[in-house]
Protein backbone atom coordinates (compact mmCIF):
# COMPACT_ATOMS: atom_id res chain seq x y z
CA UNK A 1 0.00 0.00 0.00
CA UNK A 2 1.29 3.43 -0.95
CA UNK A 3 0.44 6.83 0.42
CA UNK A 4 0.53 10.13 -1.43
CA UNK A 5 1.17 13.19 0.71
CA UNK A 6 0.13 16.70 -0.26
CA UNK A 7 0.65 20.05 1.39
CA UNK A 8 -1.82 20.73 4.18
CA UNK A 9 -3.69 23.93 3.46
CA UNK A 10 -6.15 23.79 6.34
CA UNK A 11 -9.77 24.81 6.49
CA UNK A 12 -11.01 28.32 5.91
CA UNK A 13 -12.49 28.44 9.40
CA UNK A 14 -9.54 27.01 11.32
CA UNK A 15 -9.03 30.41 12.96
CA UNK A 16 -12.62 30.43 14.25
CA UNK A 17 -12.98 29.74 17.98
CA UNK A 18 -16.42 28.16 18.01
CA UNK A 19 -16.69 28.27 21.80
CA UNK A 20 -15.93 31.99 21.77
CA UNK A 21 -18.58 32.47 19.10
CA UNK A 22 -21.19 30.56 21.12
CA UNK A 23 -20.34 32.73 24.12
CA UNK A 24 -20.84 35.87 21.98
CA UNK A 25 -24.23 34.53 20.87
CA UNK A 26 -25.40 33.81 24.41
CA UNK A 27 -27.94 36.66 24.38
CA UNK A 28 -29.68 35.07 21.40
CA UNK A 29 -29.31 31.49 22.60
CA UNK A 30 -30.76 32.39 26.02
CA UNK A 31 -33.37 34.80 24.64
CA UNK A 32 -36.12 35.42 27.18
CA UNK A 33 -38.74 37.45 25.34
CA UNK A 34 -37.22 40.89 25.94
CA UNK A 35 -37.58 41.74 22.23
CA UNK A 36 -41.36 41.74 22.61
CA UNK A 37 -42.62 43.75 25.60
CA UNK A 38 -45.78 41.63 25.69
CA UNK A 39 -43.75 38.43 26.00
CA UNK A 40 -45.83 36.62 23.37
CA UNK A 41 -43.25 36.25 20.58
CA UNK A 42 -42.30 32.59 20.35
CA UNK A 43 -40.11 32.99 17.26
CA UNK A 44 -36.99 34.76 18.51
CA UNK A 45 -34.65 31.89 17.60
CA UNK A 46 -35.05 32.19 13.85
CA UNK A 47 -32.34 31.39 11.33
CA UNK A 48 -32.42 35.03 10.26
CA UNK A 49 -31.77 36.16 13.85
CA UNK A 50 -28.88 33.66 14.07
CA UNK A 51 -27.53 34.94 10.74
CA UNK A 52 -27.61 38.56 11.95
CA UNK A 53 -26.02 37.68 15.31
CA UNK A 54 -23.14 35.81 13.61
CA UNK A 55 -22.67 38.73 11.21
CA UNK A 56 -22.38 41.13 14.15
CA UNK A 57 -19.97 38.79 15.96
CA UNK A 58 -17.73 38.56 12.88
CA UNK A 59 -17.30 42.30 12.46
CA UNK A 60 -17.76 43.56 16.02
CA UNK A 61 -17.10 40.59 18.28
CA UNK A 62 -13.55 39.72 17.23
CA UNK A 63 -14.23 36.00 16.77
CA UNK A 64 -12.12 36.06 13.57
CA UNK A 65 -9.00 38.18 12.93
CA UNK A 66 -9.51 41.03 10.46
CA UNK A 67 -6.90 39.65 8.09
CA UNK A 68 -8.72 36.32 7.99
CA UNK A 69 -12.01 38.02 7.11
CA UNK A 70 -10.27 40.04 4.40
CA UNK A 71 -8.68 36.89 3.01
CA UNK A 72 -11.98 35.02 2.95
CA UNK A 73 -14.04 37.87 1.50
CA UNK A 74 -11.42 39.66 -0.56
CA UNK A 75 -11.01 43.38 -0.90
CA UNK A 76 -14.37 44.99 -1.82
CA UNK A 77 -12.51 47.69 -3.77
CA UNK A 78 -11.02 45.10 -6.12
CA UNK A 79 -14.21 43.26 -6.95
CA UNK A 80 -17.93 43.40 -7.15
CA UNK A 81 -19.94 44.20 -4.03
CA UNK A 82 -22.40 41.45 -4.93
CA UNK A 83 -19.56 38.91 -5.05
CA UNK A 84 -18.35 39.96 -1.59
CA UNK A 85 -21.88 39.75 -0.23
CA UNK A 86 -22.24 36.27 -1.70
CA UNK A 87 -18.98 35.13 -0.09
CA UNK A 88 -20.12 36.57 3.24
CA UNK A 89 -23.42 34.68 3.05
CA UNK A 90 -21.55 31.48 2.23
CA UNK A 91 -19.17 32.05 5.15
CA UNK A 92 -22.03 32.55 7.61
CA UNK A 93 -23.74 29.44 6.26
CA UNK A 94 -20.54 27.43 6.83
CA UNK A 95 -20.38 28.70 10.41
CA UNK A 96 -24.01 27.68 11.02
CA UNK A 97 -23.31 24.22 9.59
CA UNK A 98 -20.25 23.85 11.79
CA UNK A 99 -22.26 24.84 14.88
CA UNK A 100 -24.77 22.14 13.97
CA UNK A 101 -22.01 19.56 13.36
CA UNK A 102 -20.44 20.33 16.75
CA UNK A 103 -23.82 19.86 18.45
CA UNK A 104 -24.41 23.44 19.62
CA UNK A 105 -27.67 23.87 17.70
CA UNK A 106 -30.12 21.73 15.79
CA UNK A 107 -31.31 23.08 12.45
CA UNK A 108 -34.17 22.04 10.16
CA UNK A 109 -33.34 19.24 7.71
CA UNK A 110 -33.51 21.52 4.66
CA UNK A 111 -32.29 25.12 4.79
CA UNK A 112 -32.48 25.77 1.05
CA UNK A 113 -35.89 27.44 1.34
CA UNK A 114 -34.64 29.74 4.11
CA UNK A 115 -31.49 30.58 2.16
CA UNK A 116 -33.44 31.35 -1.01
CA UNK A 117 -35.94 33.50 0.89
CA UNK A 118 -33.14 35.49 2.53
CA UNK A 119 -31.39 36.09 -0.80
CA UNK A 120 -34.60 36.91 -2.63
CA UNK A 121 -36.45 38.97 -0.05
CA UNK A 122 -33.67 40.16 2.27
CA UNK A 123 -34.84 38.12 5.22
CA UNK A 124 -38.55 38.88 5.05
CA UNK A 125 -41.27 36.26 5.23
CA UNK A 126 -44.87 36.28 4.25
CA UNK A 127 -47.81 35.39 6.46
CA UNK A 128 -48.20 32.04 4.68
CA UNK A 129 -44.56 31.06 5.22
CA UNK A 130 -43.36 31.18 8.84
CA UNK A 131 -39.65 31.72 9.50
CA UNK A 132 -37.33 28.76 9.93
CA UNK A 133 -36.16 28.34 13.52
CA UNK A 134 -33.36 26.47 15.26
CA UNK A 135 -33.14 24.79 18.66
CA UNK A 136 -30.50 25.16 21.36
CA UNK A 137 -29.01 21.85 22.51
CA UNK A 138 -28.19 20.68 26.03
CA UNK A 139 -24.49 20.89 25.15
CA UNK A 140 -24.84 24.62 24.54
CA UNK A 141 -26.69 25.17 27.80
CA UNK A 142 -24.03 23.25 29.75
CA UNK A 143 -21.28 25.22 28.02
CA UNK A 144 -22.95 28.58 28.70
CA UNK A 145 -23.44 27.55 32.33
CA UNK A 146 -19.75 26.67 32.58
CA UNK A 147 -18.74 30.00 30.99
CA UNK A 148 -21.00 31.93 33.35
CA UNK A 149 -19.59 30.01 36.31
CA UNK A 150 -16.02 30.65 35.17
CA UNK A 151 -16.68 34.36 34.69
CA UNK A 152 -18.41 34.63 38.07
CA UNK A 153 -15.68 32.79 39.99
CA UNK A 154 -12.96 34.49 37.98
CA UNK A 155 -14.27 37.86 39.07
CA UNK A 156 -13.96 36.72 42.67
CA UNK A 157 -10.29 35.88 42.14
CA UNK A 158 -10.60 32.24 43.16
CA UNK A 159 -12.75 29.19 42.62
CA UNK A 160 -14.59 27.18 45.22
CA UNK A 161 -13.75 23.55 44.71
CA UNK A 162 -14.82 20.80 47.05
CA UNK A 163 -17.95 19.91 48.92
CA UNK A 164 -19.74 21.77 51.66
CA UNK A 165 -17.24 22.25 54.49
CA UNK A 166 -18.35 22.63 58.07
CA UNK A 167 -16.60 23.29 61.36
CA UNK A 168 -17.00 19.70 62.53
CA UNK A 169 -14.32 16.96 62.48
CA UNK A 170 -15.16 13.54 61.12
CA UNK A 171 -13.48 10.27 60.16
CA UNK A 172 -13.59 10.95 56.44
CA UNK A 173 -11.32 9.83 53.64
CA UNK A 174 -9.20 12.96 53.26
CA UNK A 175 -6.80 13.42 56.16
CA UNK A 176 -6.81 16.93 57.57
CA UNK A 177 -6.57 16.34 61.34
CA UNK A 178 -4.69 14.27 63.92
CA UNK A 179 -5.69 10.58 64.30
CA UNK A 180 -8.05 9.64 67.12
CA UNK A 181 -8.94 6.38 68.91
CA UNK A 182 -11.63 4.41 67.14
CA UNK A 183 -15.10 4.71 68.60
CA UNK A 184 -18.19 2.75 67.74
CA UNK A 185 -19.90 4.34 64.75
CA UNK A 186 -16.75 5.86 63.22
CA UNK A 187 -15.82 5.12 59.63
CA UNK A 188 -13.16 2.40 59.75
CA UNK A 189 -10.55 4.53 58.02
CA UNK A 190 -7.56 3.19 59.93
CA UNK A 191 -4.28 5.00 60.47
CA UNK A 192 -1.83 2.02 60.21
CA UNK A 193 1.19 3.78 61.72
CA UNK A 194 -0.64 5.02 64.82
CA UNK A 195 -2.46 1.70 65.26
CA UNK A 196 0.75 -0.38 65.14
CA UNK A 197 2.53 2.10 67.42
CA UNK A 198 -0.25 1.72 69.99
CA UNK A 199 0.00 -2.09 69.76
CA UNK A 200 3.80 -2.09 70.18
CA UNK A 201 3.66 0.29 73.14
CA UNK A 202 0.90 -1.74 74.77
CA UNK A 203 2.82 -5.03 74.36
CA UNK A 204 5.99 -3.40 75.68
CA UNK A 205 4.12 -2.24 78.78
CA UNK A 206 2.58 -5.67 79.26
CA UNK A 207 5.98 -7.36 78.85
CA UNK A 208 7.56 -4.96 81.32
CA UNK A 209 4.79 -5.54 83.85
CA UNK A 210 5.09 -9.31 83.37
CA UNK A 211 8.88 -9.17 83.79
CA UNK A 212 8.57 -7.21 86.99
CA UNK A 213 5.97 -9.64 88.35
CA UNK A 214 7.68 -12.91 87.33
CA UNK A 215 11.34 -11.79 87.19
CA UNK A 216 11.52 -12.86 83.53
CA UNK A 217 13.52 -10.40 81.39
CA UNK A 218 12.53 -11.99 78.05
CA UNK A 219 9.27 -11.06 76.37
CA UNK A 220 7.21 -13.79 74.65
CA UNK A 221 8.80 -14.83 71.35
CA UNK A 222 7.07 -16.61 68.48
CA UNK A 223 8.10 -20.17 67.60
CA UNK A 224 9.77 -19.07 64.33
CA UNK A 225 11.97 -16.56 66.15
CA UNK A 226 10.20 -13.43 64.87
CA UNK A 227 8.35 -10.91 67.00
CA UNK A 228 4.62 -10.65 66.25
CA UNK A 229 2.42 -7.67 67.00
CA UNK A 230 -1.08 -8.46 68.18
CA UNK A 231 -3.54 -5.62 67.53
CA UNK A 232 -6.54 -5.34 69.78
CA UNK A 233 -9.67 -3.20 69.58
CA UNK A 234 -8.21 -0.63 71.94
CA UNK A 235 -5.20 -0.09 69.65
CA UNK A 236 -7.23 1.06 66.65
CA UNK A 237 -6.68 4.64 65.47
CA UNK A 238 -8.64 6.34 62.70
CA UNK A 239 -7.74 9.40 60.66
CA UNK A 240 -9.86 12.52 60.80
CA UNK A 241 -11.02 14.76 57.97
CA UNK A 242 -13.17 17.85 57.64
CA UNK A 243 -16.82 16.87 57.98
CA UNK A 244 -18.42 17.47 54.60
CA UNK A 245 -22.17 17.52 54.31
CA UNK A 246 -24.53 16.96 51.41
CA UNK A 247 -27.09 19.57 50.50
CA UNK A 248 -30.48 19.65 48.80
CA UNK A 249 -31.00 22.82 46.78
CA UNK A 250 -34.05 24.27 45.06
CA UNK A 251 -33.27 26.96 42.49
CA UNK A 252 -36.21 29.39 42.36
CA UNK A 253 -36.29 31.50 39.19
CA UNK A 254 -38.66 34.44 38.79
CA UNK A 255 -40.17 34.46 35.27
CA UNK A 256 -42.75 37.20 35.82
CA UNK A 257 -43.28 40.08 33.41
CA UNK A 258 -41.39 42.53 35.61
CA UNK A 259 -38.14 40.75 34.77
CA UNK A 260 -38.16 42.34 31.29
CA UNK A 261 -39.85 45.64 32.05
CA UNK A 262 -38.47 49.10 32.85
CA UNK A 263 -36.15 49.17 29.83
CA UNK A 264 -33.80 46.34 30.78
CA UNK A 265 -33.64 42.58 30.42
CA UNK A 266 -33.18 41.12 33.88
CA UNK A 267 -34.22 37.60 32.97
CA UNK A 268 -31.35 36.61 30.65
CA UNK A 269 -28.70 37.54 33.26
CA UNK A 270 -30.83 35.70 35.84
CA UNK A 271 -30.71 32.59 33.68
CA UNK A 272 -26.93 32.96 33.41
CA UNK A 273 -26.63 33.03 37.19
CA UNK A 274 -28.99 30.05 37.44
CA UNK A 275 -27.02 28.07 34.84
CA UNK A 276 -23.75 28.90 36.63
CA UNK A 277 -25.13 27.77 39.98
CA UNK A 278 -26.52 24.60 38.42
CA UNK A 279 -23.17 23.88 36.78
CA UNK A 280 -21.35 24.47 40.07
CA UNK A 281 -23.63 22.11 41.97
CA UNK A 282 -23.54 19.41 39.29
CA UNK A 283 -19.76 19.38 38.84
CA UNK A 284 -18.32 20.23 42.25
CA UNK A 285 -21.01 18.93 44.60
CA UNK A 286 -22.01 15.63 42.96
CA UNK A 287 -23.73 14.31 46.08
CA UNK A 288 -26.18 17.20 46.20
CA UNK A 289 -29.76 17.20 44.98
CA UNK A 290 -30.80 20.08 42.70
CA UNK A 291 -34.34 20.98 41.65
CA UNK A 292 -35.61 23.97 39.65
CA UNK A 293 -38.83 25.85 40.41
CA UNK A 294 -40.32 28.64 38.32
CA UNK A 295 -42.64 31.08 40.04
CA UNK A 296 -44.99 33.50 38.30
CA UNK A 297 -48.78 33.57 38.78
CA UNK A 298 -48.29 30.22 40.49
CA UNK A 299 -45.25 27.93 40.70
CA UNK A 300 -44.09 24.79 38.94
CA UNK A 301 -41.11 22.44 38.94
CA UNK A 302 -39.24 21.96 35.66
CA UNK A 303 -36.44 19.58 34.60
CA UNK A 304 -32.96 21.00 34.93
CA UNK A 305 -32.36 20.50 31.19
CA UNK A 306 -35.12 23.02 30.41
CA UNK A 307 -33.62 25.81 32.50
CA UNK A 308 -31.93 27.62 29.61
CA UNK A 309 -35.07 27.52 27.45
CA UNK A 310 -37.35 29.22 29.98
CA UNK A 311 -39.05 32.43 28.87
CA UNK A 312 -40.91 35.15 30.68
CA UNK A 313 -44.61 35.69 30.22
CA UNK A 314 -47.33 38.17 31.10
CA UNK A 315 -47.25 36.97 34.70
CA UNK A 316 -47.30 38.39 38.20
CA UNK A 317 -44.87 37.34 40.96
CA UNK A 318 -46.23 34.75 43.37
CA UNK A 319 -43.20 34.43 45.63
CA UNK A 320 -45.07 32.65 48.42
CA UNK A 321 -46.28 29.87 46.12
CA UNK A 322 -42.72 29.36 44.88
CA UNK A 323 -41.43 29.11 48.45
CA UNK A 324 -44.25 26.75 49.41
CA UNK A 325 -43.54 24.39 46.50
CA UNK A 326 -39.81 24.52 47.22
CA UNK A 327 -40.42 23.69 50.87
CA UNK A 328 -42.52 20.66 49.90
CA UNK A 329 -39.75 19.47 47.58
CA UNK A 330 -37.05 19.91 50.23
CA UNK A 331 -39.12 18.20 52.92
CA UNK A 332 -38.81 15.01 50.84
CA UNK A 333 -35.00 15.26 50.71
CA UNK A 334 -32.95 13.44 53.36
CA UNK A 335 -29.94 15.75 53.37
CA UNK A 336 -27.98 17.38 56.15
CA UNK A 337 -28.48 20.83 54.65
CA UNK A 338 -31.38 22.22 52.66
CA UNK A 339 -31.51 25.58 50.96
CA UNK A 340 -33.47 27.69 48.50
CA UNK A 341 -31.61 29.94 46.05
CA UNK A 342 -34.08 32.55 44.81
CA UNK A 343 -33.28 34.74 41.77
CA UNK A 344 -35.79 37.54 41.44
CA UNK A 345 -36.35 41.26 41.12
CA UNK A 346 -37.90 41.00 44.58
CA UNK A 347 -41.37 42.36 43.98
CA UNK A 348 -44.09 39.91 45.12
CA UNK A 349 -47.36 40.87 43.47
CA UNK A 350 -49.58 37.77 43.61
CA UNK A 351 -50.88 35.30 46.15
CA UNK A 352 -52.75 32.00 45.88
CA UNK A 353 -55.82 32.03 48.11
CA UNK A 354 -57.20 28.93 49.88
CA UNK A 355 -59.93 28.53 47.25
CA UNK A 356 -57.33 28.46 44.45
CA UNK A 357 -57.98 31.96 43.12
CA UNK A 358 -55.01 34.27 42.51
CA UNK A 359 -55.04 37.58 44.34
CA UNK A 360 -53.00 40.11 42.33
CA UNK A 361 -51.70 43.60 42.90
CA UNK A 362 -49.74 44.95 39.95
CA UNK A 363 -48.02 47.61 42.08
CA UNK A 364 -46.34 44.97 44.21
CA UNK A 365 -45.40 44.94 47.90
CA UNK A 366 -49.04 44.75 48.91
CA UNK A 367 -49.09 44.50 52.76
CA UNK A 368 -51.27 41.39 52.66
CA UNK A 369 -49.05 39.66 50.08
CA UNK A 370 -45.86 40.63 51.90
CA UNK A 371 -47.20 39.38 55.25
CA UNK A 372 -48.21 36.01 53.78
CA UNK A 373 -44.86 35.70 51.99
CA UNK A 374 -42.93 36.42 55.18
CA UNK A 375 -45.07 33.83 56.98
CA UNK A 376 -43.95 31.26 54.39
CA UNK A 377 -40.34 32.36 54.91
CA UNK A 378 -40.78 31.70 58.63
CA UNK A 379 -42.21 28.26 57.81
CA UNK A 380 -39.10 27.51 55.75
CA UNK A 381 -36.89 28.50 58.64
CA UNK A 382 -38.93 26.29 60.99
CA UNK A 383 -38.28 23.38 58.61
CA UNK A 384 -34.54 24.08 58.71
CA UNK A 385 -34.39 25.55 55.20
CA UNK A 386 -32.12 28.50 54.44
CA UNK A 387 -33.08 31.04 51.77
CA UNK A 388 -30.34 32.82 49.81
CA UNK A 389 -31.56 35.55 47.45
CA UNK A 390 -30.00 36.93 44.27
CA UNK A 391 -31.82 40.19 43.66
CA UNK A 392 -31.54 41.98 40.31
CA UNK A 393 -32.90 45.35 41.44
CA UNK A 394 -31.90 48.04 43.92
CA UNK A 395 -35.15 49.88 44.69
CA UNK A 396 -35.36 50.98 48.31
CA UNK A 397 -38.61 49.15 49.09
CA UNK A 398 -37.41 45.99 47.37
CA UNK A 399 -34.12 46.04 49.25
CA UNK A 400 -36.02 46.40 52.51
CA UNK A 401 -38.20 43.41 51.65
CA UNK A 402 -35.21 41.19 50.79
CA UNK A 403 -33.46 42.29 53.97
CA UNK A 404 -36.52 41.24 55.92
CA UNK A 405 -36.57 37.83 54.20
CA UNK A 406 -32.86 37.27 54.83
CA UNK A 407 -33.20 38.36 58.46
CA UNK A 408 -36.07 35.94 59.11
CA UNK A 409 -34.32 32.88 57.64
CA UNK A 410 -30.76 33.94 58.56
CA UNK A 411 -29.68 33.61 54.95
CA UNK A 412 -27.69 35.72 52.51
CA UNK A 413 -28.84 38.38 50.06
CA UNK A 414 -26.86 39.19 46.92
CA UNK A 415 -27.68 42.51 45.28
CA UNK A 416 -26.51 42.91 41.70
CA UNK A 417 -27.62 44.36 38.38
CA UNK A 418 -28.02 42.75 34.96
CA UNK A 419 -24.82 44.47 33.82
CA UNK A 420 -22.55 43.70 36.79
CA UNK A 421 -22.92 39.97 37.21
CA UNK A 422 -19.46 39.59 38.73
CA UNK A 423 -19.84 42.49 41.12
CA UNK A 424 -22.48 42.27 43.80
CA UNK A 425 -23.20 43.33 47.34
CA UNK A 426 -23.32 40.48 49.83
CA UNK A 427 -25.45 40.85 52.94
CA UNK A 428 -24.42 38.03 55.25
CA UNK A 429 -26.80 37.77 58.19
CA UNK A 430 -24.70 35.01 59.75
CA UNK A 431 -21.83 37.44 60.33
CA UNK A 432 -23.98 40.60 60.46
CA UNK A 433 -21.81 42.19 57.78
CA UNK A 434 -22.40 43.95 54.48
CA UNK A 435 -19.61 44.03 51.94
CA UNK A 436 -19.05 44.47 48.22
CA UNK A 437 -17.64 41.52 46.26
CA UNK A 438 -15.72 42.10 42.99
Amino acid sequence: MKYRYTKFTGDELDDLDLEDLVSKLSDLLLSSGFGNPHGMDEEERTMQALHDAILDALFNGGVLPEETIERLLGDPADGDQADARSKLEELIQQIIERMAEQGYITTPPDLNAERERRQGRAGGHGPDQPPVTFEVTDKTLDFLGYRALRDLLGSLGKSSYGRHDTREQATGVETTGAPKPYEFGDTLNLDPASTLLNAVQREAREARDLALAAASPQPPVATDGRRRIHVTHDDLMVVQGEYQSSCATVLMLDCSHSMILYGEDRFTPAKRVALALAQLIKTQYPGDALKVVLFHDSAEEIPLAELGRVRVGPYYTNTREGLRLSRRILDRQRKDMRQIIMITDGKPSALTQPDGRIYKNAFGLDPFIVAETCAEVAACRKSGIMINTFMLARDYDLVSFVRRVADICKGKAYFTTPYTLGQYVLMDYMDKKTKTIH
